[in-house]
């Protein structure tokens, strides 16, 4: 298989992403919130994640308390290639350093400042930033538990039990214009989005979708991808226990369809 640091010298992110989804392939993404995770730990995850042929390495948090975040990516990017994406919880988190940003609208909201405020302060400033910027529509799905995501938007996230609403959501979102769907059941979710939502909506839109929130195991990891994710996103279980990155990304790896051959 390609790897991704071969993939991105030759297409951007977002191109490479679009080409998981055409060819079924999977990939994992470890999500380092600088305020949860000391320096030391962070070289644990960069260590384990090259070793493991980790896809991406995202960044950010939805409320950081100290001034971490600049130093958090410079760190990163100083000791490995793996592409470094921001996964933005606010218009403060911004960093030329990184590859690309997540140019997140709340879509499953109706808080106006994230489904286009922020957005408008953030698109000068990235414009004279040299990272690729990625439009995505981001979707809170009930993980079963309050998540600090859900309170800072103050939003109600989609009812896990409601597909239909998650469909047409992402529907709205890809033609809105949205390069990828991101839903997400919060950080300490209970559990992942649901299967069944993540299948319907795969099924409905033709953009690649990421999901993220309560993927605790390899198993869990490799149902989501089945069910018809392009990326998994994975965070607090790497923070507890690193050496769990081997066997989810062989895990996800796994679920990728063999390449047709060039002959």
């Amino acid at each position: 298989m390609t790897s991704t640091v071969d993939a991105f010298m030759k297409f951007s992110i977002n191109q490479d992403l679009q080409y998981c989804k055409d060819f079924q392939q999977k990939k994992l993404a470890v999500l380092i919130d600088p305020d949860k995770v000391s320096e030391k730990g962070i070289d644990q995850l960069i260590e384990n994640a090259i070793a493991a042929e980790v896809d991406y390495l995202f960044v950010g948090g939805s409320l950081l308390v100290d001034d971490s975040f600049e130093h958090c990516i410079s760190h990163i990017k100083a000791h490995c290639k793996i592409p470094l994406i921001i996964f933005p919880g606010s218009i403060f988190q911004m960093s030329a350093k990184a590859d690309a940003i997540f140019f997140l609208s709340l879509i499953s909201g109706r808080n106006p400042e994230l489904l286009i405020g922020q957005q408008v302060l953030a698109a000068p400033i990235l414009r004279s930033m040299d990272i690729e910027v990625m439009p995505t529509g981001y979707m809170l799905v009930d993980g079963g538990a309050p998540t600090t995501v859900s309170y800072i938007s103050n939003s109600q996230p989609i009812p896990r039990d409601k597909p239909p609403i998650a469909v047409c959501t992402a529907l709205a979102g890809e033609m809105l214009g949205h390069k990828l769907i991101y839903m997400d059941s919060g950080s300490g979710a209970q559990y992942p989005v649901s299967e069944e939502m993540i299948r319907a909506v795969a099924n409905n839109v033709n953009v690649p979708l990421v999901i993220g929130g309560g993927i605790r195991n390899p198993e869990t990891a490799a149902k989501i991808s089945r069910a018809g994710a392009e990326l998994i996103v994975v965070g607090n279980a790497f923070e507890k226990e690193p050496n769990l990155v081997f066997d989810m990304c062989q895990a996800v790896h796994e679920c990728s369809l063999a390449l047709p051959s060039k002959a």
